[in-house]
């Protein structure tokens, strides 16, 4: 009789005996023992499913879809597609895909930034081509501005921080806007994911912007994609990723390996990795006082979500 594997009644023996447990070492290390022991049965009846799906061939029912926020979300007036956003040969950016400028963008921070700070600027230029990083030191957002027009910058990325992490990004358009606020969170350096700098090559990355399904949204990634070169160099095999959910912009970048039969690739992730969210959208160059926006969020912020299944890009 050949062993079987383990069941969901080992999981809840073991949840049991943590729950028991008065020493709190021991019971954090059943509670340890008993998740992994739940993956393991996860990973099996995927398995499983896999395996009665492959003996059905055609006739293997369709998958079903996850009930989650993201897959139920509720459709709006300003949902748009690639293929009907009518703005997009006249918006801020079309110059921009019509290939007429190549990007050049100016990277600072706040006044006297932490040690991750700076190299957190450090490594967005190693990501960002044509990229140039200026220590700010006392000098004034407005003033800088004009002196990056002068010096032909097409945009101007400052990343704030506070109590010494980085909190907040602000991503200005040259000459004529928009200029986007952003709030900062979930920063790891390429050493914290354990890669080494020196992995980012030079070649110019792919870009590749998902999940932008509003007016507002397609605008964002628009802006995204054009801090970079519009010709990817392949040969560098490194690409750039902005994928929004449930409003949250997950930045990845990674570079990707074929196997030697040619058929699949592998994803190695080179870092830097952070995640936005959008706070606000301002018309024009960067005006703190006078500034006229087009979309924000207040204090006031839920009365803003109606749903929460309605999103905002």
């Amino acid at each position: 009789m050949q062993p079987t594997g383990p069941s969901l009644d080992d999981y809840h023996g073991v949840m049991s005996k943590a729950n028991k447990c008065p020493n709190r070492h021991k019971k954090r290390m059943d509670v340890a023992k008993a998740k992994k022991l739940k993956a393991k049965l996860k990973r099996e009846e995927r398995k499983r499913k896999q395996r009665e799906a492959d003996a059905l061939g055609e006739d293997a029912p369709p998958r079903q879809i996850p009930r989650t926020l993201e897959t139920l979300r509720e459709r709006d007036s300003t949902m748009v597609t690639m293929d009907n956003f009518e703005d997009m040969d006249v918006d801020e950016f079309s110059s921009y895909f019509q290939k007429s400028y190549v990007p050049k963008v100016l990277i600072t921070s706040s006044a006297n930034p932490n040690l991750k700070t700076r190299l957190f600027l450090k490594e967005m230029e190693r990501v960002i081509p044509n990229s140039t990083v200026f220590h700010r030191r006392q000098a004034k957002i407005k003033n800088i501005v004009k002196q990056a027009q002068e010096h032909g910058f097409t945009d101007i990325v400052v990343i704030n921080e506070d109590r010494k992490e980085p909190s907040s990004m602000l991503i200005s358009h040259l000459p004529e806007g928009p200029t986007c606020f952003f709030r900062l969170s979930n920063v790891k350096l390429t050493k914290h994911i354990k890669r080494d700098w020196k992995e980012i090559t030079t070649h110019r990355p792919e870009v590749l912007w998902s999940n932008f399904r509003t007016r507002l949204g397609v605008g964002i990634g628009r802006m995204f994609a054009s801090l970079f070169h519009y010709e990817p160099q392949f040969t560098g095999r490194r690409i750039v990723t902005f994928h929004n959910q449930r409003d949250y912009i997950f930045f990845r970048h990674h570079r990707y390996e074929f196997k030697k039969d040619g058929t699949k690739a592998a994803l190695r992730e080179l870092g830097p990795r952070f995640t936005l969210k959008l706070r606000s959208v301002q018309k024009g160059t960067f005006e703190s006082k006078t500034g006229e926006y087009q979309w924000i969020i207040t204090n006031k912020r839920h009365q803003m979500e109606s749903s929460r299944r309605r999103f905002h890009l």
